[in-house]
């Protein structure tokens, strides 16, 4: 460094040291503002880490069921909505205890492949039986073994023991909500039907039904069930069918059904209107088109056209949208009944996710929509059931697969205006207040053959059919139905169900009520004349008529008499007194019964029927309901309660029940 440099930084530091300057010292004033404010800094910083780590915290939670499922899956589900209960439980997880959770779902998933590679589906002497000692050296719970267990043997290709894994699968109630859904997602279609059709079966067996497919801007449900409606091809379609479909469209779609062909054109001629739709809720309108297509759907070349345009799917949308409609839901899996009866459709029918639909419905405390579900189901489950059911006839009991054989069928057929489940319901009754206040009313049922019949005869089937009839062609549903209502007709579709239903392949007893009793004259009749049906002539042990009027009625002859303002019906013209018709049916079936030896059991009205609020009449004579073989027991009730008893302990049904088990003796348990 040069001497000049030297000098001025010497004269500098003398400079700075002395002169009149003043020596700066810091205060401790602004010492302490500095501390604060450091402090601040520090503290704040800290705050926000703290609050930082906290978010993070709250905002990645593990589910509550995330230790459960662990044992199933190798990570971690995470939910950025949680619940108290998350929060709770995630506060105190650790990276420690995560490890823990994967090791546990490593042991298990090991625990797991050793036992779905044990063979389940050899014979019982050759097959090693899974016990606790086999699985002593393995890491994992009973309850979860047992659910592998029985999901492997539900799958085994032995009969027997699909059929008891599928019991044991539907009476276990202590598992956790992971090993049901576990259970959904591994089960297959036949397993998916046996646990539907178990009864109180719990529904988390099954997988929510899937998402529906987007429908097109601007395009609605009913919208949806015209297209489809549309898409529908015209053979084997009789004169009712198109009346019902033109019935369900609008005016404005006359048009588009002109450029497509469709059902309602009818070769150019085309059928009127019944009326404009145009104001009719949607509801209405999807009623309309549900009736057309229950109608389609009883045409077997039709079903897989259905399925084809997107039917199922469509129907799973307005079932789900009109829940509060039972009408609307019974229709649809009326539909979906009658698609079962192809095996064809039977996969599309469970992918839909209907199987969970149907198993709900069938559990409901309504026995008219638990037993549409039970028919649909049955005609799905070709693992028990044999029998198809076609539209109209219903299986009361046993609506769930049991493991009781079925020894003998009662079938029961209604009358006039009549119809499968409201006919045979208990008595109606106004109870008084001291009757409702204890509970008089609680065990009324809907249907006394279902809810009294079966239980005290478990080992029967019990089956009901179900017809229109009308009065007058005025409340006639289809302008053309006149021609098929007369008993010949009905006594040939009629037998052509019941074959199909498996009735006559063991011991029957039929019962009827009023005009259903010379309807099964005339397939009984029938039946005598087919070679095809002579197992059914064989097993045919007893007949019970409820008011029938085998000579005749005067409603019949009064409605006659007027009608050009009436216009009766065919079925209403049958039942004249003295109809010749009626006199060849009646005489027929005595000589058949007499050489058959039927058990034969008739009960008789005594009280007038009222009709409006001035007509009473006495709809059935005791004259007319008597058949001239088995017994006659008259009854102090009218037409319309004379199938209906008003107790379980009444002689009413005390004496029908002695009949079926007399007539089906050796096949009842009492």
């Amino acid at each position: 460094m040069s001497v000049a440099a030297l000098r001025l930084i010497r004269c500098r530091r003398l400079s700075s040291t002395s002169g009149p300057g003043v020596k700066k010292v810091l205060p401790w004033r602004d010492i302490r503002k500095i501390a604060k404010m450091t402090g601040a800094v520090i503290l704040g910083g800290c705050m926000f880490i703290t609050y930082e780590v906290v978010s993070l915290n709250k905002a990645v939670r593990i589910d509550t069921q995330a230790i459960q499922q662990e044992k199933l899956k190798s990570y971690i589900y995470l939910s950025a909505t949680p619940s108290k209960e998350q929060e709770n439980l995630g506060t105190g997880l650790t990276y420690k205890a995560r490890r823990e959770l994967h090791k546990a779902a490593r042991r298990f998933l090991e625990v797991s492949s050793r036992i779905l590679l044990r063979p389940l589906d050899a014979a019982p002497a050759a097959r090693p039986m899974i016990t606790a000692e086999h699985l002593s050296h393995m890491d994992a719970d009973p309850h979860e073994v047992a659910l592998w267990v029985l999901l492997k043997r539900a799958c085994s290709a032995n009969r027997t023991s699909r059929l008891s894994a599928v019991q044991e699968l539907a009476q276990n109630h202590h598992w956790h909500d992971y090993q049901y859904q576990t259970a959904a997602q591994a089960i297959d279609q036949r397993t998916a039907l046996g646990l539907a059709r178990t009864s109180q079966v719990d529904q988390r067996f099954f997988l929510s039904p899937p998402v529906l497919p987007w429908m097109e801007d601007r395009l609605s449900v009913e919208d949806g069930l015209r297209q489809l409606l549309a898409s529908l091809p015209q053979s084997e379609v009789d004169q009712c069918v198109q009346y019902f479909t033109s019935l369900a469209l609008r005016e404005s779609t006359q048009s588009l059904a002109a450029q497509r062909g469709g059902l309602w054109c009818f070769g150019g001629n085309g059928l009127p209107y019944a009326q404009s739709l145009t104001s009719v809720p949607s509801e209405k309108v999807e009623s309309f088109c549900l009736q057309a297509l229950v109608q389609h759907s009883k045409v077997q070349s039709h079903c897989d056209h259905i399925v084809a345009n997107g039917g199922l799917q469509l129907l799973q949308r307005v079932y789900q949208l009109r829940r509060d409609s039972p009408k609307i839901q019974r229709n649809i899996v009326r539909i979906i009944g009658n698609l079962a009866l192809n095996d064809s459709v039977h996969q599309a029918i469970v992918q839909s996710g209907w199987v969970p639909v149907l198993a709900e419905m069938m559990q409901s405390p309504h026995i008219i929509q638990a037993s549409h579900a039970a028919r649909a189901l049955a005609n799905l489950d070709r693992e028990t059931v044999k029998e198809k059911y076609q539209d109209g006839v219903y299986v009361l009991h046993p609506q769930c697969r049991t493991s009781q054989p079925i020894k003998a069928d009662v079938l029961f057929v209604h009358g006039l205006l009549g119809a499968a489940f409201k006919t045979w319901r208990q008595k109606d009754c106004d109870p008084t207040e001291e009757e409702k206040a204890a509970g008089v009313s609680e065990d009324y049922t809907e249907c006394w053959p279902k809810s009294w019949l079966a239980a005290d005869c478990p080992n029967l089937r019990v089956l009901s059919v179900e017809y229109d009839t009308h009065l007058s062609d005025w409340r006639a549903k289809c302008p053309v139905e006149n021609q098929r209502m007369s008993l010949a007709y009905r006594s040939r579709e009629l037998l052509k169900k019941l074959k199909s239903a498996g009735v006559g392949d063991r011991p029957v007893v039929w019962v009827s009520h009023s005009m259903g009793g010379l309807l099964v004259k005339k397939m009984l009749l029938d039946a005598s004349r087919d070679p095809d049906m002579k197992e059914l002539m064989k097993n045919t042990k007893g007949v019970m008529f409820y008011s029938v009027p085998h000579h005749g009625t005067f409603m019949a002859e009064y409605s006659v008499n007027v009608r050009y303002l009436l216009f009766p019906s065919v079925e209403v013209r049958e039942l004249c007194r003295d109809s010749p018709a009626l006199r060849d049916l009646n005489v027929n079936f005595l000589n058949m019964a007499k050489d058959r030896e039927f058990n034969v059991l008739s009960f008789a009205e005594t009280m007038p029927t009222t009709i409006g609020p001035m007509i009473k009449i006495l709809v059935v004579p005791t004259q007319s309901a008597d058949l001239g073989i088995g017994d006659l027991v008259q009854v102090d009730v009218d037409h319309l309660n004379i199938c209906k008893p008003e107790k379980k302990d009444s002689f009413l049904y005390k004496r029908s029940l002695q009949f079926i088990q007399d007539a089906l003796k050796g096949y009842t348990s009492h």
